[in-house]
């Protein structure tokens, strides 16, 4: 009879240390008894195409079956260089935030970002009041690549694009299409007259980052406030957003929701998010 195998998936970065995906991982492991086990592993882009190579080779010796990774960065772009299918959602998104091996042992990489930022607002709002609405997107990284890509998909009518290198914003707005444009960072003041929705899709503002310096008197009170920083939870963003009245979603609802598709691809369970695999989250969560 042959033996009874885990399966292994993970997180890789570097750093790594600072992941909450174990955490939200095991919850779910936990919750529905698999017999399954999400690690850490701190790898350098150099060493990623080894790493995945190791780890499958580590795991069968282990007796157990290695299902692939999360990554986070800077390991998103490389990815592209590795993998032997790219989904269409990353390459729409320009980067790979997931990685599947196959029963043939090919990886596929995917994008499940976008996702995640859809789901974390449907949450909280009707997605529906965004169709054909403007949106201001604060940065140009790969964070703001799949909230615009998800953004377009809602229907958005205008994304602008604000980054303090316009360069990167004008790439990004060239690789999106016509319904987003780069835009100044001095104008992400003036823009936001227009917004029904405005993202802070940059590190400004978390814990050890400089704040992120904007002003929202011109937003109207109808628009929605969103950060996809989770630490601290509650952003000077949010904090401003929310005492003008101003829907304001943080950005733990976004990794929560990134992590189902992969969860599912890995181990075979569609999982949930709920209140309770929330509060497990933040429970881990170093300020």
């Amino acid at each position: 009879m042959t033996p009874h195998k885990n399966k292994i998936a993970g997180v890789m970065g570097w750093p790594i240390s600072h992941s909450l995906s174990p955490r939200l991982h095991g919850f779910w492991i936990d919750k529905y008894a698999l017999a399954a086990e999400y690690r850490a592993w701190p790898v350098k882009p150099e060493d990623l195409a080894a790493t995945l190579r190791q780890l499958a080779a580590d795991c069968e010796a282990e007796g157990n079956l290695f299902r692939g990774a999360n990554l986070t960065i800077p390991l998103k772009e490389k990815a592209f260089e590795i993998v032997d299918i790219i989904d269409p959602s990353a390459e729409r998104i320009g980067a790979v935030n997931t990685i599947v091996i196959g029963s043939d042992g090919r990886l596929t990489g995917r994008n499940t970002d976008g996702i995640g930022f859809r789901d974390s607002l449907a949450e909280k709002v009707d997605l529906g009041r965004f169709k054909g609405g403007t949106a201001v997107l604060l940065g140009a990284g790969g964070a703001a690549r799949a909230v615009a890509v998800a953004l377009i998909d809602m229907g958005m009518a205008k994304i602008y694009l604000c980054n303090r290198s316009r360069a990167r914003a004008e790439a990004l707005a060239g690789h999106l299409g016509t319904r987003a444009e780069a835009a100044d960072w001095e104008m992400r003041d003036a823009l936001l007259a227009d917004a029904d929705l405005l993202v802070n899709c940059t590190s400004l503002g978390m814990t050890g980052q400089p704040p992120l310096d904007v002003s929202l008197e011109a937003l109207k009170k109808s628009a929605v406030v969103a950060d996809i920083v989770y630490v601290p939870l509650e952003t000077g963003l949010l904090k401003a957003a929310r005492s003008r009245g101003n829907i304001a979603i943080d950005g733990l609802g976004m990794l929560l929701h990134q992590a189902k598709a992969g969860f599912a691809a890995w181990f075979g369970v569609e999982p949930e998010v709920t209140e309770a695999l929330r509060r497990h989250v933040l429970a881990g969560k170093k300020d």
